[in-house]
């Protein structure tokens, strides 16, 4: 493309430095607000002070902070849920399932022991809690078992079992808490008991300790890939599992061994949404939303490029969006669904300008050029 005495061509990166990652990043997000600004104009809105409200609520407001941190905690371990399969080049498009039955295994700990909607005595907290926690582990590492047993033994499509998995664990949980679950609330509602008070998680500023789980496995998933053996085995059976298959890397133990890590993590994504966060205490009737939501964990997980310490900030910011989203729709009278179109918005220009990840435009004099030309015949 030429613009007067200059051209621009497209080259392929060598080398993208975290910097310019960054500024790529910030760019999209520029843009994409900027796009979705035309939705708050046609609406008869002055962006400007919708968007002042959304970020406000969000990130600075005293009610709308914890909930975004707990929006953010949920979706940064479904991010990282989807992060270990795709650094061995698999997709894990199953989180959704693996935290229902993860959040059903946390509930059947309690229901095991006594803690139901007629209150019956059960053991403390300080018992009850960690072995919860780790049903909810369990459940979901089950569930990617099985699409990591299938993938390494048969070579099954992982996308396949894991989207049909989804839908047998949203039945699951269906049966579970509906129409005469044995975890069905005692009113008939259509959602399972609640927990008592004394099981509610420890809060740190109005968020469950469930926070650390996150950050925790982004410290250990960073360690994992950057230092330790078993990390370059998966980045190796991601790149070529043929060359890894050939350097002695098991081509059956990296699948079960990256779905069940990210099973685990979706699974504590189940227990601290539904037996964690402040308000909720059970499996909601709309659980389904919850396990929509999941899926942005895969947008999180490609915007940073694998990358565990990179999906935090993305993951707040979308759970912050989210949050505000939800808030200025009401605030401003503005129709259902702003929440989910700011966050289409923005998932679609984030991706869109991963294209500059791996190309950069580089302006090119062409007098100059011209120069180089001549100077190089006169040589000759």
């Amino acid at each position: 493309m030429k613009v007067g005495n200059y051209r621009l061509e497209l080259k392929k990166r060598r080398v993208l430095r975290p910097w310019q990652a960054m500024l790529n990043a910030v760019m999209a997000i520029v843009a994409a607000l900027v796009l979705f600004g035309f939705i708050f104009i046609l609406a008869g809105l002055n962006p400007i002070d919708a968007y002042q409200r959304i970020f406000s609520y969000a990130f600075f407001n005293q009610f709308g902070l914890p909930l975004t941190l707990n929006r953010f905690v949920f979706l940064l371990l479904c991010t990282y849920a989807f992060i270990i399969p795709f650094r061995a080049g698999l997709w894990n498009i199953g989180m959704t399932g693996q935290l229902y039955v993860g959040a059903l295994a946390a509930y059947g700990v309690f229901y095991a022991f006594g803690v139901n909607q007629f209150n019956t005595p059960h053991p403390p907290a300080i018992i009850l809690l960690p072995l919860a926690v780790l049903g909810a582990a369990v459940g979901g590492a089950f569930v990617g078992a099985i699409a990591g047993y299938l993938k390494g033994k048969y070579n099954t499509n992982e996308i396949v079992v894991t989207m049909m998995l989804n839908f047998m664990a949203f039945w699951f949980v269906s049966f579970m808490i509906k129409d005469g679950g044995i975890f069905m609330n005692a009113g008939g509602r259509g959602e399972s008991f609640e927990l008592p008070d004394a099981l509610h998680m420890p809060l740190l500023l109005d968020v469950p300790i469930t926070i650390f789980f996150a950050l925790i496995a982004g410290i250990f998933l960073h360690y994992l890939f950057s230092r330790m053996r078993l990390g370059f085995e998966i980045r190796a059976y991601g790149q070529n599992p043929n060359a890894a298959a050939y350097a002695g890397i098991s081509r059956f133990r990296v699948p079960i061994l990256v779905f069940v890590l990210g099973g685990i993590l979706a699974g504590l994504a189940g227990y601290h949404y539904f037996g964690a966060v402040p308000g909720v205490y059970k499996i909601a009737r709309n659980y389904a939303f919850f396990g929509d939501m999941a899926f942005y964990g895969i947008i999180c997980g490609l915007i940073s490029q694998g990358n565990p310490l990179g999906a935090v900030p993305v993951a707040f910011l979308f759970g912050g969006l989210s949050v505000g989203g939800r808030f200025v729709q009401g605030a401003l009278g503005m129709s259902f669904g702003v929440d989910y179109a700011l966050l289409g918005v923005l998932m679609i220009t984030l991706v869109a300008f991963q294209f500059f990840y791996r190309y950069k435009i580089v302006v090119v004099n062409i007098n100059m050029e011209k120069a180089d030309v001549g100077v190089l015949g006169t040589k000759s």
